[in-house]
């Protein structure tokens, strides 16, 4: 690999090793002024300039990314096949099953990933060979993983997609490289991207990883040995310590793991019984058992939770055995204690944050301190031992690897201890510091063997290369405008997941860690509100609508339950520019335990798939008058809507073709525009119904229609999405799709609406049934309600707004008196009325000062109240 002639921008190399000696030194030379772009990484110079392999992958704002883009322009002309005028009118709107456990995925254990398979598929669909694909949050580059599969994929991956397409779109993908630029803010996660995204001799590799594991065994194996029988010797393979704590009762000591864990019942026990006293506790009553001691590395005195190994796993000829901890193998852990560690470790203190508070409390204060001495020992040893490899980036992201399994952080198993499924060594929580009461202490050794061989076979199912890998924040790329064919991107998701947080244990491994001053989070800690992540995440996505070519695409991966989130990610996309045209799932089939255990975590992501509308359309735009935009704006949208999607073998309804959402879309882009929207929701149902066709209740352009109608009639049963009533428009929808098929008296209707209505948000107050029916359907002479005529609606229409601009301007009035509290509940669409009647009138104020007094969970819930909110404080 690295005594071969290299090309690299233009310019030649003797080696890998010449190639990446100049550019570190360029870099050096241009670190002072990347220094200024947003997003610039904690560190020395030296180590970001370490731990880059530039020009393809920098630990910081990378300065030849014009240089790749020119240079992938270029090499576009020369790839048979391409065509100039290549453009994607319909979303990739099929769901995505792709699981989690191939190689590559299960190689690292950070945080998310999206399995590069599933990215494949929409990188295949919206692009065509030699295409600039982005990702802006990066994580462990499987974006760029997956533009490499569009060039090498495996037979069997290739097989399935080409079945998959040639079902939905009647022809096979176009296989091909794609170019791919990845960046993240976290130095850890831009550092596995570029691993995972470069390429190298794998025996080689393999050779020289076996030389750092013996040398490592040469060093630490006597830490890790055990007496098996007499005088043999075994190897440990996990300790399992037990925290100790003290008897409020009688003050004696209660070891967990004796007096918690019940052999014969098989469990852990809630209640358990002191064994000098019998006094029966539960942990969180107790308090633990406190030594102060001297720590050695800091040269300070300080204080941790007693504890104590009590049960060895290890491995003697070949064969596994379980054994007590004896008073040698207690020796043996006093004696690592007065060992004095002569390789670099970090002793970074730990930071205040939301998820630091536990190890905190329990006097863990800085990161060696989340190790047991002889795990530290090994790890700063191979370390020093990688560190001199020429494969040392790869080794590295074998260390990073076993950094949290290395830690307190690792848990026991034990039902899988006591019933053998599976392994007893069950890892970390997921997104979050947790120190259990019964952490495992892995050994060093038997994990660097395991990471190898996995890292191995990652790597022969793809050997990535050539893509562009660097640190950056999302909202400050350093790249010109309208330069990227694609993006797809998986950012962060309100409060899900803390990542500079969580990745401070990697990166002080690293020494370069995340400057978190634009981490797109909710976090109290850093005073970020909901609000403050969703305008971090429109700067965010303002900048990809910048570098977005006209009339492409862009797929945003979606991982949260909350609906205040969901509709912040959504009016970011449309304040930037974007035009929301379909939502699909990708489901990952196997969750971690907060997708599991919590409400913000879900099983089934969804991929938005949106647009930047053409130049021809922003064109027409800006000449054409109000009323003729109304139209064109739905022609344009509705060709970027999938036509027709079945499900087990039925036709579904496409949502984003329902006049309600139509009429959304276009409140939406006049919004974002600062135009008043020129038509009410009546008169745009009815210029639907006379410019469009109607089937199933969605809208379709006169050509598209027929090909629904092709496609239903090979899948000719219909299923309608059932709706769930949240407030008074669902329940309005709900009574119209009742009341069409037959007239109905009050008492008819009243039981089931009470049983859709029981999912009403807190504060959204609903009328009652006879003012939703008196204000919006027309009651017969027999007492029974049906949906009004085009002309009554009218009539109704007028008469509900009338009602929900006075209840507005009480709300207005009730705001305005002195010492004025917040309000409680509210009528959701007497706000909506009040506030795009405000916009219409320009006052802007109104609309933010009564923003800020309603519940602010209705605020960022409703997707039409957030989207005048959030434009009108830019206009105050």
């Amino acid at each position: 690999m690295e005594n071969r002639k290299v090309i690299c921008l233009g310019k030649e190399f003797t080696s890998e090793d010449e190639r990446r000696e100049y550019f570190r030194n360029e870099l050096r030379i241009k670190l002072p002024e990347l220094k200024k772009i947003e997003g610039f990484p904690i560190g020395e110079d030296e180590d970001i300039i370490n731990l880059s392999d530039p020009p393809y992958y920098t630990a910081c704002p990378n300065p030849w990314l014009n240089d790749f883009i020119n240079e992938w322009e270029k090499e576009k002309e020369n790839i048979s096949g391409r065509h100039r005028d290549f453009h994607v009118d319909e979303p990739y709107a099929s769901d995505v099953s792709e699981g989690k456990k191939n190689p590559v995925y299960t190689a690292h254990s950070y945080h998310t990933k999206v399995p590069h398979p599933a990215i494949a598929r929409y990188i295949l669909h919206y692009t065509q060979p030699g295409d600039i694909v982005l990702d802006g949050f990066a994580g462990t580059g499987m974006t760029g993983v997956a533009a490499y599969t569009c060039e090498s994929p495996a037979t069997e991956l290739q097989y399935q997609i080409q079945q998959e397409f040639k079902l939905q779109f009647g022809s096979s993908p176009i296989w091909g490289r794609r170019n791919a630029i990845c960046s993240d803010l976290s130095p850890l996660a831009s550092f596995l991207s570029s691993v995972y995204n470069t390429s190298f001799p794998l025996e080689d590799f393999r050779n020289e990883a076996e030389r750092t594991l013996a040398e490592l065994q040469s060093s630490c194996a006597w830490m890790y040995e055990t007496k098996h029988l007499e005088n043999e010797i075994g190897q440990i393979n996990y300790v399992v310590w037990s925290d100790i704590f003290l008897c409020s009762n009688c003050g004696e000591e209660i070891v967990f793991w004796d007096s918690a864990v019940d052999f014969l019942a098989k469990e852990v026990l809630d209640k358990f019984k002191c064994k000098s006293c019998n006094a029966v506790h539960e942990k969180k009553g107790l308090d633990y058992k406190w030594e102060t001691v001297f720590d050695s590395l800091t040269m300070t005195a300080s204080r941790k939770i007693s504890s104590k190994p009590v049960l060895i796993k290890y491995t003697f000829r070949g064969k596994g055995y379980l054994k007590e901890a004896s008073a040698e193998d207690i020796e043996l852990v006093n004696r690592i204690e007065n060992e004095k560690i002569l390789d670099w470790h970090p002793l970074d203190s730990l930071p205040e944050g939301e998820k630091t508070s536990e190890p905190l409390r329990m006097g863990i204060d800085c990161v060696h301190k989340f190790y047991t001495k002889r795990n530290l020992i090994a790890l700063a040893k191979y370390l020093s031992i990688i560190s001199s490899s020429k494969y040392k980036q790869p080794l590295l992201f074998i260390l990073t690897g076993m950094i949290q399994r290395s830690s307190k952080m690792n848990r026991m198993h034990v039902k899988n201890f006591f019933h053998g499924g599976g392994g007893w060594n069950a890892g970390i929580m997921k997104g979050t510091i947790h120190i259990p009461s019964i952490p495992i202490e892995t050994s060093i050794i038997e994990q660097v063997g395991d990471k190898i061989q996995s890292f191995i076979k990652a790597k022969q199912c793809i050997n990535a290369s050539g893509n562009v890998v660097y640190i950056s924040s999302a909202s400050h790329q350093p790249i010109p405008d309208s330069s990227i064919d694609y993006i797809f991107t998986d950012p962060p998701f309100g409060a899900n997941i803390m990542y500079s947080e969580l990745n401070f244990l990697w990166e002080s491994w690293l020494k370069v860690r995340t400057n978190n001053k634009k981490e797109a989070i909710q976090n109290r800690k850093q005073g970020k509100s909901l609000l403050d992540y969703q305008e971090l995440m429109t700067e965010c996505f303002q900048e990809y609508y910048r570098l977005l070519k006209p009339g492409k695409w862009m797929t945003i991966e979606f991982s949260n339950t909350s609906a205040a989130v969901w509709n912040g990610i959504q009016t970011a996309l449309q304040k930037a520019g974007f035009i929301i045209a379909n939502v699909a799932a990708i489901d990952k089939k196997q969750g971690g335990m907060r997708s599991i255990t919590t409400a913000t975590g879900v099983r089934q992501d969804l991929a938005i798939s949106c647009y930047k509308p053409s130049l021809e359309f922003v064109g027409r735009f800006s000449s054409n008058s109000q009323e003729v935009l109304v139209w064109d704006f739905v022609d344009e949208h509705l060709n970027h809507l999938p036509i027709h999607l079945t499900k087990e073998g039925s036709t579904t309804s496409i949502v984003e073709r329902s006049a309600k959402i139509l009429y959304d879309r276009l409140i939406s882009f006049y919004l974002m525009k600062g135009m008043p929207v020129p038509i009410d929701a009546r008169n745009f149902q009815d210029g639907l119904k006379q410019r469009f066709v109607e089937r199933d209740g969605m809208y379709f352009t006169k050509q598209q229609a027929a090909e629904y109608d092709e496609k239903k009639a090979k899948a000719p049963q219909f299923v309608q999405l059932s709706l769930i009533v949240t407030n008074e428009s669902d329940a309005i929808e709900w009574l119209k799709d009742r009341l069409r098929k037959r007239a109905q008296k009050y008492q008819d209707i009243m039981p089931d609406f009470r049983i859709a209505t029981q999912s009403l948000r807190k504060g959204d107050t609903l009328p009652e049934l006879k003012d939703i029916l008196n204000e919006n359907f027309i009651q017969e002479a027999d007492g029974t309600w049906r949906t009004p005529d085009p002309n009554e609606a009218k009539d109704r229409e007028a008469l509900r707004l009338k009602v929900l601009l006075k209840e507005f301007n009480g709300y207005v009035a009730a705001i305005n008196q002195p010492k004025a509290k917040k309000l409680k509940e509210v009528r959701v669409e007497a706000l909506r009325a009040g506030f795009k009647n405000s916009w219409e009138l320009k006052n802007f104020k109104t609309i933010v000062i009564l923003g800020d007094m309603i519940p602010q969970n209705i605020l960022l819930e409703d997707e039409q109240l957030l989207m005048y909110y959030d434009i009108a404080k830019d206009r105050v």
